[in-house]
This record gives C-alpha cells, structure tokens and sequence, in this order.
C-alpha cells in the first residue's frame, strides 16, 4: 500500500502529529493549495485533468499496491472520481464503489464536476459494476428527484443507498435481497441500517457486493459530530462501526484503492469574481457554521485519521 497524502487545503497541516504518523510511514505529499482554490466545491473538466496529471507526476514511478490518499475537505470529494479513475488504470477490473458519506453526491452538473456530482463520473468508468453508499443521514434523500439526483442510476441497480436512519415509509414493503429502496406514489421510501440494525446490515452489505476488487472512499461526515468535525452537516454513524464495516469488506475483499475526506478547513476559492460568489453563496445556504473551537476540531480529526489509517492500511495490506 502507498499513503498518499493530497494538500488541496490546511486541512491536513492543522493535524501535525497525523501528518508526522504518514510521513515516517513513507507517505508521498502533493501541495498544491493554488488548484486546490479553484476546484473546491466544483471544478471544470480541464482543470480536474491537469490535477490528475499532477497527482500522477509527484507519485513514485515504480509503487506497488494500492493507494490510500487523505485529501482533506470534503469539499474535495469530486476528486475522488480522478483518484478512482487512476486505480482501475493500473487495476483494470469489475469493481465495486463503497462509498461512507451523509450525502448521496448523485446530482447532475454539467460543464465538470461537483463535490455533490462526483457518483455520476464514477458510474461512468465501465469497471464500476456498482456504487454501494452508506450512511446518509442528510436531507438529500427528501424529494430527491426534485434537487437534481440522477436516479436512474437507481432504477438500472448500478447504484445502491442505504441510510443510517431516515423516516420510515407508511407502506411497508419486502426488500428481501433486491433494491434499497421502494417507490410509493411517486415518492422514494429507503431501507435503512437502523431499520435493518447494525449487525444484520454487515450481513447484507457483504452480500451486495459482487466484486472480488473493491473501492472504498469515506466522507467523515457520514460520522456523529462527536467522531468527525467537518465542513458539512453530519450522520449518525459512529468511527467504531465506520471501522469494523471496513474491516469486514477488506476482509473479505480485494480493496484496489480507497480515500478519506472530510476535515474541517477554512473555505477559500481561486476563479472571477462570479464564481468566487456562487461558491459563498452555496456554502452559507449549504453548510453550518462550525461551533467547536481549533484545538478540539484539530483533536478530533486527528484521532478519527489516524483510526481509519491503521483499519485500512491493515485492510489494504
């Protein structure tokens, strides 16, 4: 396995101690804080492409294994598409996206591509049999054909979601082995982990996984606030079973890749001034305003980092 760390923001420095663990464990570091600005939130086709070459370049030649990238934001979730896209390159097989996160990142952008849009990219790429997402808690999943979800991917089984808890439908249906959702009247109703419970849901989240090779991203704001401080509103699950969820799916699979994002950083945007703006504008619709002080987010994305580390290094051997 090759630890990659990706510098797109301070949100790794502010965790010196995570950052000191990686590097004495032969992590390659990309800074490049400058498109970093310009691709947070969203970022057009040409620019993503340029970041990927970039990426590759600063790789060593000759690395062996999967990588395992900590990218910080989750604003930058949109490059795990690229990160994906560079595994099945060297990885060329039937896969299986296992995708933690609070929110579904299925809307349809056009022009490039969206932290919240990356999923339609990544179904894109004919090694992707299926994307598995777990652990969304947000209100993404209310009227979703009315906030820009491309369901069809749905409809065709290539995609797969399923709650940590969402209200539960008034019509009760029989999920058996099949869809993770029903539809009622035009409304989408989802079977969720607190409605399977946690244990039986390892069971069946290993039995939705058709594909020897797999690749994982984490988004820690699938975790409670207590687990993660992140740019966004955040789930319910908590690091433990996040962790043995992981493990059990490494255990039993060949991981090919995997990433984790989502600590807390100072938003800044690089572009003109009309997309520094729609960028501000989304982010004070969109996100919270952060209420814990430095030392405490600092404290505890660190300890969150340095768990998933050691559960997917052991994973990915």
């Amino acid at each position: 396995m090759q630890l990659l760390l990706l510098h797109l923001d301070d949100a790794l420095e502010l965790q010196p101690d995570f950052v000191r663990a990686c590097t004495l464990a032969g992590a390659c570091h990309h800074v490049d804080k400058l498109s970093g600005k310009a691709i947070r939130l969203w970022g057009r086709q040409k620019m993503l492409a340029e970041l990927s070459r970039d990426i590759a370049r600063s790789l060593p030649p000759r690395s062996r294994g999967p990588y395992l990238a900590f990218m910080g934001s989750g604003d930058f979730h949109h490059v795990t598409a690229l990160l994906l896209d560079a595994a099945l390159e060297r990885c060329p097989v039937s896969t299986t996206l296992v995708h933690f996160d609070n929110h579904p990142d299925w809307v349809n952008f056009e022009g490039g591509m969206h932290c919240g849009s990356w999923v339609n990219s990544a179904l894109s790429n004919p090694n992707i049999e299926r994307v598995v997402t777990i652990g969304v808690c947000s209100h993404d999943l209310r009227n979703p054909e009315r906030k820009g979800a491309n369901l069809g991917w749905l409809r065709q089984g290539k995609l797969e979601l399923y709650p940590y808890e969402h209200p539960p439908s008034r019509v009760k249906a029989d999920y058996g082995n099949g869809p993770s959702y029903h539809q009622d009247k035009g409304a989408l109703h989802w079977n969720s982990i607190s409605e399977i419970g946690e244990d039986n849901f390892i069971d069946r989240i290993l039995s939705r996984i058709g594909t020897e090779a797999v690749y994982v991203t984490v988004d820690k704001d699938v975790l409670a606030a207590d687990d993660a401080v992140t740019n966004w509103d955040q789930g319910r699950m908590r690091l433990p079973y996040l962790m043995a969820l992981i493990s059990e799916i490494g255990s039993r699979h060949r991981i090919i890749g995997a990433d984790v994002i989502g600590d807390y950083s100072v938003p800044s945007y690089a572009g003109g001034f009309t997309t520094r703006l729609l960028k501000q504008a989304e982010i004070f619709i969109d996100q919270p305003r952060l209420r814990k002080a430095a030392d405490a987010v600092r404290n505890i994305n660190s300890a969150a980092n340095h768990a998933l580390l050691e559960v997917l290094a052991e994973s990915m051997g």
